[in-house]
């Protein structure tokens, strides 16, 4: 049976495609782009049904999340408490909070709605950068909400959790545990606040065995986290940090079978529980399990923590305002020992995999560039697009040897708006802040990238994203690092075919042209059309995906 050709009409098509960079039609036959231009040009593939619905609406490709994680799916499960108003997928707004008795206050109203005593509650999104310079929050807190069961609150970030005495008790951490990451108050007692995977660690476990908590593996939050992505545009995204155990793949699989998934999701496996070529060998074996709207390949090695946390590594002079609460050193904290890096990457390297490392802090992402030339040096292989993720404080010098690499970026274009008041005056200073997420210095040095959300740290978002990259304002209005901004046409670059770039998904997705998927963005403003500063205001109608349109908002 001879397959279908529709072709779609636009009022405007922008492909990303430079030698036909716009269009009115496109035609897709058996999910994938026959041909864009116009009419005429692309109804010579035989009989076709021509589709009007989005003849007043502007196509782009779709949408390519490079880094945020399923968790966006699960989390709203549990208790917002994060600083800034945010939107729950069923459309509510959840008002920020901007005091911790307002947290508390929160989190003693969702204790009341349990019926167990002892069920721990889990909250998110708390930050205390945003609470000025007095106490950070400490277990006593988290005792007003609960003297007797376990009290978590994960932070914005992720990096970093506050708990209760019950919580501390539950699992085991006292003034003799030797974790760094547990900073001790004033008598010598856990303060309540963990820091980083090492600390978390056993109140990751408690949770998992008694509410479910897991790194975004079950198959709901792929669904809730891709119902999401379709609502902002995406087509495509990362997973950015996943166990891929036998369960995870096999719910991933379930999910992504199913035609009416509205994205392709691309996971990246984090190798923590994994020692020599265990990892190696575990992702050849899921690499088995790809299919066109689930691909595996990727791989994340996380090697300092945030700066707003005070966990990221930083080259001297290190911090701008020190709290006191930045680990052995003074100076954040080492996720990944920076003597494991070149040996971990070459690892992966080896086997054709394609290693995204996080770095927040300029130290890590400069042992991580050293790190890639000494495995190189050892193992050439051209087109490994080894990727920066975060690369928020990469300069110059960094950027050209990333160059010389072959390697990519992908910026946290967000953190300018939501962090970059914070970084101005505490974590970095005036000109270290200028200069995060350098996107005009990486497009001037010649280096890839692409930009990212870090769902569930911000909001998922791609022309929000873009809005960061282009007007780098901060939430007060501060314009941060003016000569760092970019075009509007290379910001839509960036969450597209650059993004595409860095997940080595270019032959594939990114841009409107023969043989790649069927894959748009459906607008209903023009963002080549409207000004900069409203380039988060455009609306977003919907997707389609592989030649199947998904409306933002089903009827």
């Amino acid at each position: 049976m001879k397959s279908r050709t529709v072709i779609f009409c636009a009022k405007k098509i922008i492909t990303m495609n430079r030698s036909r960079p716009f269009a009115t039609h496109v035609a897709v036959r058996d999910g994938r782009i026959l041909a864009a231009g116009t009419l005429e040009e692309v109804s010579g593939w035989g009989d076709a049904t021509v589709d009007n619905t989005f003849a007043d609406k502007i196509l782009m490709p779709g949408f390519v999340e490079g880094h945020a994680h399923l968790l966006e799916g699960s989390m709203w499960e549990h208790v917002y408490v994060g600083y800034f108003d945010r939107c729950d997928p069923d459309g509510k707004v959840w008002p920020g909070l901007k005091s911790i008795d307002d947290v508390v206050a929160r989190l003693a109203e969702a204790a009341r709605e349990l019926e167990d005593p002892a069920q721990p509650l889990l909250a998110w999104g708390f930050d205390p950068i945003f609470f000025g310079d007095g106490p950070r929050m400490g277990a006593h807190d988290l005792d007003r909400v609960s003297a007797q069961r376990p009290v978590v609150i994960l932070h914005m970030s992720n990096h970093l959790l506050n708990v209760n005495r019950a919580t501390l008790a539950r699992v085991g951490i006292d003034r003799h545990t030797a974790i760094d990451g547990v900073p001790k108050d004033e008598n010598g007692d856990p303060s309540g606040e963990l820091q980083e995977f090492a600390a978390m660690f056993p109140v990751f476990q408690l949770l998992s065995e008694t509410v479910g908590f897991s790194f975004g593996e079950n198959k709901n939050a792929a669904w809730n986290f891709a119902n999401i992505a379709r609502r902002v545009g995406i087509t495509t995204s990362t997973d950015l940090a996943n166990p891929l155990t036998e369960t995870g793949v096999a719910n991933l699989r379930a999910a992504t079978d199913d035609p009416a998934f509205p994205i392709r999701l691309i996971p990246a496996f984090a190798p923590l529980l994994f020692k020599g070529q265990e990892g190696p060998a575990h992702l050849k074996a899921v690499c088995e399990h790809n299919t066109d709207k689930l691909r595996f390949g990727l791989v994340k090695l996380v090697l300092d923590g945030s700066i707003q946390g005070f966990t990221a590594r930083l080259r001297w002079p290190h911090y701008y305002r020190n709290p006191g609460n930045t680990g052995t050193s003074g100076n954040g904290l080492w996720l990944l020992p920076p003597s494991e890096v070149a040996s971990q990457i070459a690892s992966y390297h080896r086997e054709g995999f394609q290693v995204h490392m996080h770095t927040n802090g300029d130290e890590a992402s400069e042992v991580a560039i050293e790190a890639v030339s000494q495995v190189l040096t050892t193992h050439p292989r051209q087109g490994h697009r080894h990727t920066l993720q975060h690369a928020q404080l990469v300069d110059i010098a960094m950027l050209r040897r990333m160059r010389e690499l072959g390697m990519c970026a992908n910026f946290f274009s967000n953190h300018i708006y939501y962090w970059g008041d914070a970084h101005y005056a505490k974590t970095l200073g005036p000109e270290r802040a200028q200069r995060m997420n350098a996107a005009a210095s990486a497009l001037h040095c010649g280096v890839p990238f692409g930009m990212h959300s870090d769902a569930p740290v911000t909001p998922l978002g791609p022309l929000f994203t873009a809005w960061c990259a282009v007007n780098r304002r901060t939430s007060s209005g501060r314009v941060l690092g003016e000569e760092e901004r970019i075009t509007v046409a290379d910001a839509l670059h960036a969450i597209t075919l650059g993004t595409a770039w860095t997940l080595k998904m270019d032959q594939d997705i990114g841009s409107i042209e023969c043989g790649k998927f069927a894959d748009f963005a459906v607008l209903e403003d023009d963002p080549l059309a409207v000004s900069p500063e409203h380039l988060k205001d455009v609306r977003v109608w919907g997707t389609v995906i592989g030649g199947q349109v998904m409306p933002a908002h089903k009827a």
